[in-house]
């Protein structure tokens, strides 16, 4: 599987991911760090990272087709490699807001409930990507997928716990957004997503990095 941070298409993504399931090693971890520099790539643009998602469990779903041995609990590892990676990026998502929280309200309430609603709708877009796929596949992986599906509706993903830290954390600004008539403005809408973008990225970097320096042999 090729390491490169170039922008994968979707279909090289869901071949890649594919890969990493099938081949049966470290399935959690390659799958979380192939989706990181995927994420790393779109630079926090919400279609880009929907793709992201959508090509993820495609390949997740056909490498877990093409695995020779047993399936039990492969593509529950990759998904959850999947939602890693999906909480770092929440995680990287809710340092920029709190960094740019701190520049004495820099950003509006409008555009703080647009980045906290940009979060809410990955998670949802994650679990539906799962459930789309859910009904494909073979009988054993449409099994496997549903399974996920249930317990992550049920109990929540870890994605799902750090947007709900940042909304309750952010809970005052979001109700006097509400209040709030003034809408803001295109161009201001615009600054705050490069902005926002640029720190989280930058975050994310960070966070993917120490990553790989963890999973360095000590010696």
């Amino acid at each position: 599987m090729a390491t490169s941070n170039a922008n994968l298409s979707g279909e090289e993504l869901a071949q890649a991911a594919a890969e990493s399931v099938k081949s049966g090693e470290h399935i959690r971890e390659r799958v979380r760090d192939l989706t990181l520099r995927a994420f790393q790539t779109r630079r926090f643009d919400y279609e880009g990272m929907k793709e992201v998602l959508d090509a993820m469990t495609t390949g997740i779903s056909l490498g877990a087709g093409q695995r020779a041995g047993k399936l039990r609990g492969v593509v529950a590892d990759a998904l959850s490699g999947l939602d890693q990676a999906l909480m770092k990026s929440a995680e990287a998502s809710q340092l920029a807001l709190q960094e740019l929280a701190a520049k004495h309200r820099e950003f509006s309430d409008s555009e703080l409930k647009q980045a906290i609603d940009q979060m809410k709708r990955l998670e949802s877009d994650f679990i539906g990507a799962a459930g789309k796929v859910a009904e494909s596949g073979s009988a054993a992986v449409r099994a496997e997928f549903r399974d996920f599906v249930t317990h992550a509706q049920r109990f929540g993903t870890d994605t799902g716990t750090v947007v709900a830290q940042t909304m309750r954390e952010f809970s005052e600004r979001i109700a006097l957004q509400m209040t709030d008539a003034q809408i803001a403005g295109l161009e201001a809408a615009r600054q705050l997503n490069t902005r926002f973008s640029q720190a989280a990225s930058g975050f994310l970097q960070a966070m993917a990095d120490s990553l790989r320096e963890e999973k360095k042999p000590k010696h």
